[in-house]
């Protein structure tokens, strides 16, 4: 690892230590998205460890500062929800180029990395695409459990079933081969083979 990705990997991870909103794992409150850009980047490491500095930036950077943009600032309903979203991939990618540009990259190499983030060209960028299967298997390895309890306890299995479809969807044939070889528990791994069938 280089110096200066060193010194990128190293600022993203002040940012997001800031974050107020805590996850808790084995009792102990981690900074949300410092957590989350942790379980990003181990995913990467363990399945594509020839990834170029750009798409280490680019998974670790995900969700930078996320808390920035509240889903409650923008509309109720799927199009406020969409709007939502397009709005973080932006802010995510700016802020990770301006980042980038601090700490000695040139505008070309953070340009890069930003439409990674993205996720521009989703099935012809086979970086962004990475980025995608590395998003989908740390839902699956680290927030499904949680994610799906919530449908579960509506009698609402049908929701989740479809969520997954939809996960399953956004994944390339490498992402769908790491998702089965995934230890789920055996409830989820049932949610996840009536969303395959």
């Amino acid at each position: 690892m280089t110096k200066q990705l060193k010194n990128v990997l190293q600022a993203i991870d002040r940012m997001n230590s800031q974050d107020p909103n805590v996850t808790i794992v084995d009792n102990i409150e981690h900074p949300k998205e410092l957590l989350y850009s942790q379980y990003m980047s181990e995913c990467l490491a363990q399945h594509w460890p020839d990834a170029d500095q750009y798409l280490q930036i680019a998974v670790r950077a995900q969700h930078i500062k996320r808390w920035h943009l509240k889903r409650s600032d923008f509309p109720q309903g799927k199009q406020g929800y969409l709007t939502w979203r397009k709005a973080l991939g932006m802010f995510h990618a700016q802020t990770t180029k301006e980042l980038m540009i601090d700490y000695g990259y040139d505008d070309i190499e953070a340009e890069s990395t930003a439409r990674i983030i993205r996720k521009e060209q989703l099935k012809s960028n086979s970086q962004s695409q990475t980025l995608e299967d590395v998003a989908c298997l740390v839902f699956l390895m680290h927030y499904f459990d949680e994610f799906a309890a919530q449908y579960i306890e509506q009698d609402n299995e049908a929701k989740i079933v479809r969520i997954v479809q939809l996960t399953w969807g956004k994944m390339s044939e490498r992402g769908h081969e790491i998702a089965l070889s995934l230890t789920l528990p055996e409830h989820l791994g049932a949610i996840v083979a009536k969303a395959l069938a």
